[in-house]
């Protein structure tokens, strides 16, 4: 589950990022945000204000988006569904697999939040990117101007798993070409496919045991997680 991102608006990274993978209409408006940190949660409580700002969904454009995917318009605004569908994780499913051939989009972020369980309760975990990452994510646009999002979540990975035993957020490289396939590429695009098929870790992630993911108050040890050594070119 990825049920916590955040990004730090006056990152550096974040800009030297996107320039990298050739988004560089979209500079501007990530230059514009403020407030310094921006931490977005899934819509519980069925709160369409929740949103991923900023998602990436073409190289010249961004949208706000409801972080909750079953969601219908009503007015000109969102009513939120019963099903959870922050994560996208069975692409098969016929509830996924349209958006995963034709809406991907992708959020920029500096850091997520992780849970595992401990004894009775969970332990959380802060994983803060050595600078910026990207993460892979499903869209849809309704006719009122209102869209909803989730974040595409993979299969456990061996490194991820102790941190988070059921899957790993669908994080992309950092590469102009994968990039581009990404967001233009057609449904059966190999780079693509071989994103969702083979999760890696494109960035390394200080991880560190909080008391929760808003105010990063340490709780226990911290570590490194090193980046995958193979990743997509």
């Amino acid at each position: 589950m990825c049920g916590f991102i955040q990004r730090v608006t006056n990152c550096p990274a974040v800009i030297d990022l996107l320039e990298e993978v050739g988004l560089t209409t979209t500079l501007p408006l990530f230059k514009e945000e403020s407030g310094g940190v921006l931490n977005f949660y899934p819509a519980f409580g069925k709160n369409p204000a929740r949103k991923i700002t900023n998602l990436i969904t073409a190289p010249d454009n961004v949208i706000d988006a409801t972080w909750w995917f079953d969601a219908r318009p009503e007015g000109d605004g969102l009513v939120i569904g019963d099903r959870t569908t922050f994560n996208a994780r069975n692409l098969d499913s016929p509830f996924w697999k349209q958006a995963v051939r034709y809406q991907r989009g992708i959020v920029v972020a500096t850091a997520v939040g992780e849970s595992n369980p401990r004894g009775k309760g969970k332990v959380h975990y802060l994983m803060e990117a050595q600078g910026a990452m990207l993460i892979g994510a499903v869209y849809r646009q309704f006719d009122n101007g209102t869209a909803a999002c989730a974040v595409i979540t993979r299969p456990p990975h061996p490194r991820f798993s102790q941190f988070h035993e059921k899957s790993i957020p669908c994080f992309l490289p950092h590469n102009r070409d994968a990039v581009n396939a990404w967001l233009n590429g057609g449904p059966d695009d190999p780079v693509v496919s071989a994103i969702l098929d083979e999760p890696k870790l494109y960035t390394g992630l200080t991880v560190s045991e909080v008391k929760t993911f808003k105010g990063g108050e340490k709780t226990g040890d911290t570590c490194f997680l090193a980046p995958s050594g193979d990743d997509i070119v």
